[in-house]
């Protein structure tokens, strides 16, 4: 149960890092100005963690 616990965090971190790497080059390809790309971040990542959670849970009632 913890290694399964240690292993989805390490996954999500990664999850995390990789989406806000490729959100930024969004941005930059699409000249959003600066004002509005936290906007752009704060939803992605809202969005991005929510994904992460349910299949956290998915994978917790599932085993």
């Amino acid at each position: 149960m913890i290694s399964i616990f240690i292993v989805f965090i390490l996954f999500a971190v990664f999850i995390l890092f990789f989406i806000n790497k490729l959100t930024d080059s969004l941005c930059i390809q699409k000249e959003i100005p600066e004002e509005r790309q936290s906007g752009v971040f704060r939803t992605i990542n809202v969005l991005i963690t929510i994904l992460l959670i349910s299949s956290f849970v998915e994978i917790l009632y599932s085993t």
